[in-house]
This record gives C-alpha cells, sequence and structure tokens, in this order.
C-alpha cells in the first residue's frame, strides 16, 4: 500500500542567504528556526509564518535601497 504524504506548501526561494541585522532569509524571509521546523510543525504555525513574510521582504527590500 502506498501512503499518501501531502505536499507541504514552501516558501523557499532557493536564495538561501541570511540578513545578519535580522536574521531573516533575504530569500524567503524566515527566520533559521522557522525555516528548520518547517516540515515539521503545523499548519497553524506555517500560516502564521506566512503572513508575517511580506512585512519582513518589504523591510529587507527598503534596506537594499
Amino acid at each position: 500500500m502506498i501512503e499518501y504524504v501531502p505536499v507541504i506548501e514552501s516558501p523557499c526561494m532557493s536564495l538561501c542567504v541570511m540578513d545578519e541585522a535580522s536574521g531573516w532569509c533575504l530569500g524567503c524571509g524566515r527566520t533559521l528556526d522557522e525555516i528548520a521546523r518547517w516540515g515539521q510543525t503545523d499548519q497553524a504555525d506555517r500560516d502564521a509564518v506566512m503572513a508575517a513574510l511580506p512585512a519582513r521582504m518589504e523591510r529587507l527590500e527598503g534596506k537594499a535601497l
């Protein structure tokens, strides 16, 4: 019997470089802790992180200007 394994949506952009000041990934905006637990945490935690990412990315992009 083949077991169904759900695909977990990820914001990963394969640009894994951490911003030293904020601790956020320049590609996706997550912290190292968030990245490490992504596959094991529950959907509510992933949703909360996903909700925070647009503001984080905006702040990171603003630093580059």
